[in-house]
C-alpha cells in the first residue's frame, strides 16, 4: 500500500516512502489481497474494468462458463478477481497504470457510496424509501447523499457514516465519499443502483456489496485520487441500525426466490426459448440482461446490452410478434431501472437498436428476413 495512505505502524509490509510512482498500484493491490478483499484490474484512469478478452467479447457467455478466469485472465470484471499475489504481481506488474477495484462480495464488505451530483432532488418518496415525508416539512438545502443518509441516521437517533471516524472512509474526486464495512454475521447484503426503481437506502446513497465492487483507496483516475480520510485503514463492523436499514430497503435477497438462470443471448435462443407465442415470456427473456445490468454500476456492457435487446425486439414488432408501444415501453423502464439518470442516453440506444432491428424481422422459427 502506498506511504501517502498512511498506513498504521503495525503493517510492515508497506512500502518504503521511497517507492516509485510505478510501484504505487501493485503495492495496494497487493495491501488488499492481504487484508482478504479480491482485487481486479481497472481500465487507466477510469473508474470501469479492463475490457474483457477478444473471444468473451464476441461471444457472450456467463463468467462461470469462461475458460479465462481459471487461466489467470481478467475477464468478466470482478468476477475475475483474486487474491493470489502472483497473479496480482502478473497483471499489475505487467500494467502499473492499471487502477484497483475489490470484489465488495467476496471481501464480505458492504461500502456506503455518498454522492455529491448537483442535481434537483427527486419526489418526497424517493428521498428516504419507505419512509414518507410529509408535505408541510421543509427539505430547503437538501442536495445530495450527504443531507439524505444525514436525516436518515437522526431519525434513528444515530450519528450519519459520512461521519464514522472509526471506519475507513474514502473521498472520490467528485466530492462523494465511500465508507466501508465488514460483515460479520455472513449475510449476503446486496448491491443498489442509486434511487432508481429496485432496492435503495436514500437519494444519492448507492450500496456496494455482493454484485458489485469498490475502487480501493489511493486509486488515480482522470478526475482525482480516491483518498481515504483519517487515521483508521480497516473497516469497522456493520453497525446494527444500519443493517436494520438495509433490510428494511431489500438489501437481502428473498429466501424464496431462486436464483436467476443465465439468459441464451442470442435473438433466436431467446425467442424460442420463450416458447415461440408467448409475449410476455419473451419481453423477459429478451430483456433480463439488460436487467442483469442493474446489478453492477459500472463495467456491465450496459449499451451493447441494452442494443442488442432494441434490435430484438425491433425484429420481433416487424415480424408482427409484439406492439411497438409495448416494446419501447418495456426497454425503457427496465433500461431505466438498470441506469436511472441517463433516460437520454437510454433513449438513442432505443431508437437506434429498435430502428435497425425493423428492418429485420425475427418469426417463429428464429430466422430474420
Amino acid at each position: 500500500m502506498p506511504a501517502e495512505l498512511h498506513l498504521s505502524r503495525s503493517d510492515s509490509r508497506r512500502p518504503a516512502p521511497e517507492a516509485s510512482v510505478a510501484e504505487l498500484p501493485l503495492a495496494t493491490a497487493r495491501w488488499c489481497a492481504r487484508r482478504g478483499w479480491p482485487v481486479h484490474p481497472l481500465a487507466v484512469g477510469r473508474k470501469i474494468p479492463v475490457a474483457n478478452c477478444s473471444d468473451c467479447r464476441d461471444n457472450p457467455h456467463p463468467h462461470t462458463d469462461c475458460p479465462c478466469i481459471p487461466a489467470g485472465r481478467w475477464c468478466h470484471g470482478f468476477h475475475s478477481a483474486t487474491l493470489d499475489q502472483e497473479r496480482i504481481q502478473q497483471w499489475w506488474g505487467s500494467n502499473p497504470k492499471f487502477g484497483i477495484g475489490v470484489s465488495c462480495g467476496r471481501a464480505g464488505l458492504v461500502v456506503i457510496d455518498i454522492d455529491a451530483h448537483p442535481v434537483q432532488p427527486p419526489t418526497r418518496d424517493r428521498i428516504l424509501p419507505g419512509i414518507p415525508i410529509a408535505d408541510h416539512i421543509d427539505l430547503t438545502g437538501l442536495a445530495n447523499g450527504f443531507h439524505t443518509l444525514a436525516v436518515l441516521a437522526a431519525l434513528r437517533g444515530r450519528p450519519s457514516p459520512a461521519e464514522d471516524e472509526s471506519t475507513l472512509r474514502v473521498r472520490t474526486p467528485s466530492g462523494g465519499l465511500h465508507v466501508w464495512y465488514r460483515v460479520g454475521d455472513g449475510r449476503r447484503w446486496q448491491s443498489s443502483v442509486g434511487s432508481g426503481a429496485g432496492r435503495a437506502l436514500a437519494w444519492q446513497v448507492d450500496v456496494r456489496a455482493h454484485g458489485s465492487y469498490i475502487i480501493a483507496p489511493g486509486t488515480a483516475t482522470r478526475q482525482g485520487v480516491y483518498t481515504p480520510l483519517g487515521s483508521v485503514r480497516e473497516p469497522a463492523a456493520l453497525p446494527l441500525w444500519l443493517a436494520q436499514e438495509l433490510e428494511r430497503t431489500g438489501h437481502l435477497p428473498a429466501s424464496n426466490i431462486p436464483a436467476p438462470r443465465p439468459v441464451p443471448p442470442r435473438a433466436r435462443q431467446a425467442v424460442l426459448a420463450a416458447g415461440g407465442g408467448r409475449e410476455q415470456q419473451i419481453l423477459a427473456a429478451v430483456l433480463a440482461p439488460v436487467e442483469a445490468c442493474g446489478q453492477v454500476s459500472e463495467g456491465a456492457g450496459f449499451s451493447d446490452t441494452l442494443n442488442r435487446a432494441s434490435y430484438t425486439l425491433g425484429g420481433l414488432v416487424a415480424a408482427g410478434r409484439l406492439l411497438r408501444e409495448e416494446a419501447e415501453q418495456a426497454l425503457r423502464q427496465t433500461a431505466a431501472a438498470a441506469r436511472p439518470g441517463q433516460e437520454r442516453r437510454i433513449e438513442q440506444i432505443i431508437r437506434s437498436g429498435l430502428t435497425a432491428g425493423l428492418n429485420r424481422p425475427l418469426h417463429d422459427n428464429g430466422r430474420r428476413q
